[in-house]
């Protein structure tokens, strides 16, 4: 068997930027043991598999080592495959994923806008267990659905935060996210996800679903601008629209390429 795969550096302009995603078009869904393989092979924080079905497109995605429920930057790297590569005409996508229900894609003056589920976050209990984390110590703490997120005094924090993985795999979320608000953006934040396999993620845009109605309360305003501060950093443009957010970005193609099965 052969496949076409892609891998696209999603939130960047330019290539050696923002997150490298691996994204490989299926003509049907291969087996769960398959797709796992192929993402642990890529060695990426997430692979997405697509199949193209009746005027829109089923839509997964894998780290190396599970199945995870929305992955931001990856179903970023799949549109502009789609538009770039495979011939997709108009300009918008409709996926659907079978954990996250119905995700449009639109060209913009931004880039590609994601139309994502705002995420439901409640605030929490500063537990030990949160604050051995990391050696600085947050302010706050919020619970999404699938994360935990730790506010901080500054912008310099999240830059130099020091952390210890190995307290992060306990936390039992998909990830710990660190925030503050930014100097020349509304906020900055990193994210760890040791628990599926990602120890931190260069960029991530399902953490912005949860972000962003944090930090539109804090802020009193709706459109926001933020950057996440790994090393290959990531930019992204956000707005909460009640029980959606919209998350913008560019990508940038970095390898075309064949799977060999």
């Amino acid at each position: 068997m052969e496949l076409k795969i892609y891998q696209v550096d999603a939130f960047s302009e330019k290539v050696f930027g923002g997150n490298p995603a691996a994204v490989v078009p299926l003509e049907k869904w291969l087996s769960d043991d398959i797709l796992q393989k192929i993402a642990l092979e890529n060695n990426l924080s997430e692979t997405a598999f697509y199949v193209k079905e009746e005027g829109r497109y089923l839509l997964r995605w894998f780290t190396p080592t599970v199945e995870v429920d929305l992955c931001g930057h990856a179903t970023l790297a799949t549109s502009h495959v789609l538009f770039e590569h495979e011939g997709h005409q108009g300009d918008r996508i409709s996926f659907y994923s079978f954990r996250s229900g119905n995700l449009n894609v639109t060209k913009t003056s931004m880039g590609l806008t994601l139309d994502f589920p705002t995420d439901t976050v409640s605030k929490a209990i500063l537990t030990q267990d949160l604050l051995d984390c990391f050696i600085q110590k947050p302010i706050e703490a919020y619970r999404g659905n699938s994360d935990v997120v730790l506010v901080f005094n500054d912008e310099e924090q999240i830059k130099n935060i020091q952390f210890d993985l190995s307290k992060i795999a306990q936390v039992q979320a998909r990830g710990v996210i660190a925030t503050a608000a930014g100097v020349k953006v509304d906020f900055v934040s990193r994210f760890f996800g040791p628990q599926v396999g990602v120890p931190e993620d260069p960029v991530t845009g399902s953490a912005h679903t949860t972000l962003t109605p944090i930090w539109a309360e804090k802020l009193g305003k709706n459109r926001l601008t933020a950057k996440q501060l790994s090393t290959r950093g990531g930019d992204l443009f956000c707005e909460l629209l009640g029980e959606r957010v919209a998350i913008s970005g560019k990508a940038e193609t970095y390898m075309e390429g064949r799977i060999f099965i």
